[in-house]
């Protein structure tokens, strides 16, 4: 499985359920990698999306506790065992973790591939992904060449877990 973030210099995701800041070649790296996939969040992570509703042209599967909770397109599962037999549906490489910070941490584990936009800047956060440059476990497999969104500048990040 895949995860897909933007992090800043310290790995922060998010302030108050809202993204950092909205880089577009971001955004569209996001969509171009995730399009025609399977995309698994939670449900505070789908309620950020424009009026609250599920990613086009892509498997939207929420992970909530909320056992009432629906969304239209979305399909709920409610614990990580009902999601991993979910997700045996479908090739390990079509499945995208997009958020937020629990499930993140929930399914890195589970997860060989990472792409991480880095932006060079620190955000007043409340949210963060696990610094991969910390964990033994994972590998930074490619970078990009420098990147600038007005002076912001950024990278797109791969990394892999490291074969045993």
């Amino acid at each position: 499985m895949n995860m897909i973030v933007a992090v800043d210099e310290n790995w922060a995701i998010g302030n108050k359920n809202e993204l950092l800041v909205r880089i577009p070649s971001d955004q569209k790296f996001f969509r171009e990698s995730t399009m025609g996939k399977v995309v698994v969040m939670g449900r505070k992570t789908l309620e950020t999306f424009p009026n609250g509703l599920p990613l086009s042209g892509r498997r939207n599967i929420v992970l909530t506790h909320d056992e009432s909770f629906q969304a239209m397109g979305a399909q709920m599962v409610h614990s990580l065992e009902e999601l991993r037999e979910e997700l045996q549906k479908y090739p390990t490489e079509d499945v995208y973790i997009i958020g937020g910070a629990s499930v993140y941490r929930q399914l890195l584990d589970a997860c060989d591939t990472v792409y991480a936009t880095k932006i060079d800047f620190s955000y007043d956060a409340d949210a963060w992904f696990p610094n991969l440059d910390e964990l033994p476990e994972w590998t930074l497999a490619d970078c990009s060449e420098e990147q600038t969104y007005f002076d912001l500048e950024y990278y797109f990040c791969r990394y892999e877990r490291k074969k045993e």
